[in-house]
């Protein structure tokens, strides 16, 4: 008997389960999302593929737009004309934002035709927006995260700490928050694209003051620029939420597991790669509720479940186990 016993003992100590605690969940849980960004991060790296070529052609149109109108022997003599008299001899700024336009006919609510512009901002900096999208890469390989406005879902009310302190990290990096203590040979992504590329124009600072006449083609490019560059913020607006919807429900279940092996049971179903070595020390321990197989069918794409249905999923289950 006493054989038996120490046998027995042997197998539990061989068998000996990894507990989870909050840190080995965080482990596993980006895991999961650097997975399900993998699946859809490919149309945010083609918008920006997208953008990126759209940009050169931009810059070649606008400069054909500008120079038609304000030609480069017109600057110079303004140019020596400001070095003979100063500002009493014209104004010349150096711009990467334009306005173009051209004329169309309207109809009001009463029927009545009036002229009216078709507008497009060109702008070649870089907006915060976007700059959250095109360097989430980037951000996210210095351990900052990008996704902190898309967070909060246009909810101002959740602005905690964290998100500031998120925001600010961002905007570090990024060239909005900068220090007389930072390293001057460090080009920040906005210094980048603020400098990238410029025209001298006839005019003051003031870009809405210019607007260049443009035929229908050419401002229907522009406008395609525009969009270029709006669909490198949509596609990392819908890469997170598509991600978001995941996770949520991935940590809801998470939460309660107790064992590693769950876990791992988890990640082999939906093909999420995790072993032991990624695993931090044991921490405490929660009650488990969600098995391996009815999480992962609550995360396939097909599946669209609210926490109220996730909720009575789980209630089932638990049911079915107390009566096996």
């Amino acid at each position: 008997m006493q054989k038996i016993n120490n046998q027995e003992k042997g197998n539990m100590t061989k068998e000996k389960r990894m507990t989870l605690n909050a840190e080995k969940r965080k482990v596993i849980a980006d895991q999961f999302q650097s997975f399900y960004e993998d699946k859809v991060k490919d149309k945010l790296v083609q918008a920006k593929e997208q953008y990126d070529l759209m940009r050169e052609k931009a810059k070649e149109q606008i400069e054909k737009v500008v120079r038609f109108h304000q030609p480069q022997e017109d600057v110079d003599t303004i140019r020596s004309m400001i070095k003979k008299y100063n500002r009493s001899g014209g104004e010349l700024y150096e711009d990467n934002c334009f306005y173009v336009q051209r004329p169309i006919t309207k109809v009001d609510d009463e029927g009545r035709e009036y002229q009216a512009e078709d507008e497009v901002h060109i702008r070649f900096n870089m907006g915060k927006n976007f700059a959250l999208a095109y360097y989430r890469d980037e951000l996210k390989a210095k351990g900052l995260n990008p996704d902190f406005k898309l967070s909060i879902d246009n909810d101002y009310s959740k602005r905690n700490p964290k998100y500031y302190n998120d925001e600010s990290a961002c905007n570090k990096f990024l060239g909005w928050q900068t220090s007389s203590n930072d390293d001057k040979s460090i080009t920040t992504p906005r210094s980048k694209w603020e400098n990238d590329f410029k025209l001298w124009t006839i005019g003051s600072s003031y870009c809405h003051s210019r607007q260049f006449k443009v035929d229908e083609n050419t401002l229907n490019f522009f406008k395609m620029y525009r969009s270029s560059a709006d669909n490198v913020v949509k596609e990392h607006e819908q890469m997170y939420n598509y991600v978001e919807k995941k996770m949520k429900t991935l940590r809801l279940g998470l939460k309660s597991y107790r064992f590693y092996d769950q876990a791992k049971a988890l990640a082999d179903k939906v093909g999420v790669v995790l072993n032991e070595t990624m695993m931090n020390e044991s921490s405490s321990l929660a009650l488990s509720i969600y098995s391996p197989e009815n999480l992962a069918s609550l995360l396939e794409d097909k599946e669209k479940q609210d926490n109220a249905d996730i909720i009575a999923q789980f209630k089932r289950g638990q049911l079915n186990q107390a009566i096996n």
